[in-house]
């Protein structure tokens, strides 16, 4: 008798973590531009986005606004600070749009949750309603940063990350693949850090989040991972224990 033969399957690479916070900043979308959106990019990180859903890993994402406007520097241009932190959080929710659109396209459910109520365009922020979209395998991107001036779309990512009760924040960087000790786009010694603690990223005044945001990292015990966002595959492969990153941790 002949036996059928054998049917390969593809075994799903496994991941230690099961819900994550990816942070990116708005430069990050704008591609060789100086300014704005540039699709592609945009299409790009939605596909680096799907891949790790499809992992079955439940997914946050905080976008930064500075490719649109970033209220620091524009109150050090003379504006009012309140008045351009405003502005740089409504920078944050065109973006969030877009990826919204671009992950939608590629055939993954999203959630844009805004900390200021614009409910024509988005949902407002109620945590017990992420955590279920969340439970439901839809992307939530947080937007409007946490809602009041003077704080940072880092400071946001790290409240909403501690909120949901995620496993770990994923900061996505352009042109670096982890945390070093000093610019590696200035200095060819430089040299990264597989793991670095909080405390030390402080007192170095390493450039990986700002001092808020790491602070509330510490003292909730929630591991940062550094990684290059411009590597095809980075965030899948990291999630799987590959690739290259710095660890912030306690």
């Amino acid at each position: 008798m002949t036996l059928p033969p054998a049917i390969e399957t593809t075994e799903m690479p496994k991941t230690k973590y099961n819900r994550v916070m990816l942070k990116i900043s708005g430069e990050a979308l704008m591609g060789d531009q100086g300014f704005g959106l540039h699709p592609p990019t945009v299409q790009r990180i939605a596909q680096e986005v799907k891949s790790v859903h499809d992992l079955g890993v439940e997914i946050c994402m905080v976008i930064g606004g500075g490719n649109i406007f970033r209220g620091l520097s524009g109150s050090a241009q003379g504006m009012e600070r309140t008045t351009a932190d405003y502005m740089g959080m409504l920078a944050t929710v065109m973006n969030a749009l877009a990826m919204q659109s671009a992950l939608e396209g590629v055939g993954v459910f999203t959630r844009v949750i805004s900390a200021i109520r614009m409910d024509e365009v988005c949902e407002p922020y109620i945590r017990r309603r992420a955590v279920r979209h969340l439970e439901k395998k839809r992307v939530c991107i947080f937007a409007a940063g946490t809602g009041n001036p003077y704080f940072t779309t880092d400071t946001a990512a790290t409240l909403r990350a501690n909120e949901m009760a995620c496993e770990a924040i994923f900061m996505g960087k352009n042109g670096v693949d982890g945390v070093y000790d000093k610019d590696p786009k200035t200095h060819d010694d430089a040299v990264r850090y597989k793991t670095v603690s909080y405390d030390d990223v402080l007192a170095k005044r390493l450039r990986v989040m700002d001092a808020s945001a790491i602070a509330l990292a510490r003292d909730n015990n929630l591991p940062l991972i550094v990684f290059g966002l411009d590597e095809p595959g980075g965030f899948r492969g990291i999630l799987a224990g590959e690739g290259t990153y710095t660890k912030v941790q306690g």
